[in-house]
């Protein structure tokens, strides 16, 4: 099984025992995908924060293209190899850029520091390794939020158009890494044995 880049990061976490090869929070990823696969179903997991990220994503290209004066487009190009498969939001000259639209102001992260984050780090880590880039960037973007997601929520943080825009695109970046790329591989070779491991388990139990 290929593993998605937007979901990598939940089987990269380091087991607490060196003689595991697989963490808790890794195994708990794989064991519902087994699930799925046995009971052929896909779960989609929706929330306000991923709908507005649907909803407003062209928005944000838009601000990040008026800040920095550039072209960009949303990439719709799938790409995979034998380990991994991932779709990036934008293909740039150089180096792929991921578009985070922040749900509001309290949660939009105004410095690189603060936007650090492990789970988009490794989507980066994958599409670099996809595209066979050097640089990977997440751009958090803080545009409106539609007014039918808003809800009970203070709309002073949601509606800002009146906040000058270079103070609305918050960049963090990072530098491919081969031996990441590798310890990459050799996870999903990891994930791909625990992950047959439960399957059968599975169809044992319930003598299928």
């Amino acid at each position: 099984m290929k593993f998605r880049a937007s979901s990598i990061g939940l089987i990269m976490t380091d087991p607490k025992s060196k003689n595991e090869k697989l963490s808790v929070g890794a195994k708990t990823e794989i064991e519902r995908i087994a699930k799925e696969f046995v009971y052929g179903y896909d779960e989609v997991v929706t929330s306000k924060y991923m709908d507005k990220g649907i909803a407003v994503e062209d928005q944000s290209i838009e601000l990040y293209n008026s800040v920095f004066f550039t072209s960009h487009s949303k990439n719709t190009e799938r790409r995979s190899n034998e380990w991994i498969t991932g779709e990036c939001d934008i293909f740039a000259p150089g180096k792929i850029i991921d578009i985070k639209s922040s749900w509001s102001l309290a949660t939009f992260p105004a410095t690189s520091k603060a936007g650090q984050d492990k789970q988009y780090e490794w989507q980066g880590r994958a599409y670099m390794w996809l595209w066979d880039m050097p640089e990977f960037e997440i751009a958090y973007c803080m545009v409106n939020t539609p007014e039918e997601l808003i809800s009970w929520e203070d709309p002073k943080l949601h509606y800002v158009d009146h906040i000058a825009e270079s103070l609305r695109v918050t960049r963090v970046p990072y530098q491919r890494d081969k031996a990441l790329e590798d310890k990459m591989k050799q996870r999903v070779i990891d994930a791909n044995e625990y992950l047959d491991l439960v399957v059968k388990q599975i169809a044992d139990e319930h003598n299928f």
